[in-house]
């Protein structure tokens, strides 16, 4: 088997949203294609059982991983988001 030395990238395409999977030797990184922030999983975590814990953190801390309404805004159809109820 070969030994992972460096970072394997792959790109995913969930529904209509494309990902970037990152593979380390210090372990996993799902992110929004074109994006900085995403799902970090360090191997340790993950063998620890402390992967949901700290997903659950971290996705408290940052930006979700799903593609905003912005999308749809751009090519002309309104989004619900952007209202506000007074």
């Amino acid at each position: 088997m070969t030994e992972l030395k460096s970072e394997l990238s792959r790109e995913l395409l969930l529904g209509k949203a494309r990902y970037k999977l990152t593979v380390s030797p210090q372990g996993l990184k799902l992110v929004l294609k074109g994006k900085r922030n995403g799902l970090e999983i360090a191997w340790n975590d993950l063998i620890n059982g402390d992967a949901a814990m700290a997903v659950a953190l971290r996705a408290s801390l940052h930006a979700p991983l799903t593609p905003t309404r912005a999308h749809a805004v751009r090519h002309g159809k309104k989004s619900p988001v952007g209202k506000r109820l007074h």
